[in-house]
C-alpha cells in the first residue's frame, strides 16, 4: 500500500482508495497530501451519476490515467443580482437565473464580486438552502462582507474547485484542470451536498496519463484533446498541466511529469 506522508498533515486515505457509499469525507476538499517520492495529490469529491437539479449534467466514475477537471460552470449562477448588503453582514442574497441550487452546493466555495460595489472581493460560503430556479438564494458566509453591496453589484458563484469533479471533456474544458486519477473514484448514484464520494487525483510528478497525439519527449501537454480525458500537445489557448517524460503514443497512457501543483 502507497501511503501519504507529510510533516505538517495526517493522511487518514490511501491514494487506491475511495470512501464508497459512506459518503464521508477524510480530508477537507482541495487538502494537499504528498508521498515520500515527491508526487503530489489533491482530495476531492466526484460528481453523482444522477443530476442534482434540472439543467446540471451528471457524473461518472474517474478513470485512471484521465485528466480530471473542476464541476462544469453554469451560466445561470454568473453575474447575478444581489440584494443590498451592509458592511458586517453575514448573508449574501441574489436572485438565479434559470437553473436551481442544491442544498449547500457552493459550501466551500465562494462568493465572487464582479461588479462595483464591492468589486474583486471572494467571500467564502459556509452555506445555504435549496434555491429554485430563478428564485432567491441566501449564501451564510464564512466572513462578513466588507464593501456594501447594493442592487449595481453583481456576483459570479464559484464552487469549491475540489468539489464535484468530473472528467475533462473532449476539446472545449468546461472548468479548470486540477489532477489525473489514480484510482476510478465511483460516482455516487444520489445526488446533493452528502451524497458524494471522495479520494485522491494526483497533481504533481510522474503520472501515467492518457495521451492524444504523439508529442515528443519534453514537449508541455494540456489539459483538453480530442479525446475525453486526454492530455495533448501544447496549445497556448489551453492549460498546461505537465511535460512529456517519454514520447507519447496517441490512445495510451504514458509517462507526464504533472506541474498542477
Amino acid at each position: 500500500m502507497t501511503s501519504l506522508t507529510g510533516s505538517t498533515q495526517i493522511f487518514a486515505q490511501d491514494i487506491f482508495s475511495d470512501t464508497g457509499t459512506t459518503f464521508v469525507p477524510l480530508h477537507k476538499l482541495g487538502e494537499l497530501g504528498h508521498t515520500a517520492d515527491g508526487r503530489k495529490f489533491r482530495y476531492v469529491s466526484v460528481e453523482p451519476s444522477s443530476s442534482q437539479v434540472t439543467g446540471q449534467a451528471a457524473g461518472a466514475t474517474l478513470v485512471s490515467g484521465n485528466v480530471i477537471q473542476g464541476a462544469a460552470q453554469i451560466a445561470n449562477h454568473l453575474n447575478l443580482a444581489p440584494s443590498a448588503a451592509v458592511i458586517g453582514a453575514t448573508t449574501i442574497t441574489v436572485t438565479l437565473g434559470a437553473t436551481a441550487a442544491f442544498v449547500n452546493q457552493y459550501r466551500g466555495g465562494y462568493a465572487m464580486i464582479s461588479t462595483s460595489p464591492g468589486n474583486g472581493y471572494a467571500y467564502e460560503i459556509k452555506s445555504h438552502p435549496l434555491a429554485a430556479s430563478s428564485g432567491t438564494l441566501v449564501l451564510t458566509l464564512v466572513d462578513s462582507v466588507k464593501v456594501a453591496l447594493t442592487a449595481s453589484s453583481r456576483v459570479d458563484l464559484q464552487r469549491n474547485p475540489y468539489s464535484s469533479v468530473i472528467q475533462a471533456p473532449v476539446t472545449t474544458a468546461t472548468g479548470a484542470a486540477l489532477g489525473v486519477a489514480l484510482h476510478p473514484i465511483p460516482a455516487a448514484t444520489s445526488g446533493g451536498a452528502t451524497g458524494q464520494t471522495y479520494g485522491w487525483i494526483q497533481t504533481y510528478g510522474p503520472a501515467a496519463v492518457l495521451i492524444d497525439g504523439t508529442p515528443a519527449v519534453g514537449a508541455m501537454v494540456v489539459s483538453t484533446g480530442a479525446a475525453a480525458g486526454a492530455a495533448t500537445i501544447f496549445s497556448s489557448t489551453l492549460q498546461v498541466i505537465g511535460k512529456m517524460m517519454t514520447t507519447g503514443v496517441d490512445t495510451k497512457n504514458n509517462a507526464v511529469f504533472l506541474v498542477i501543483d
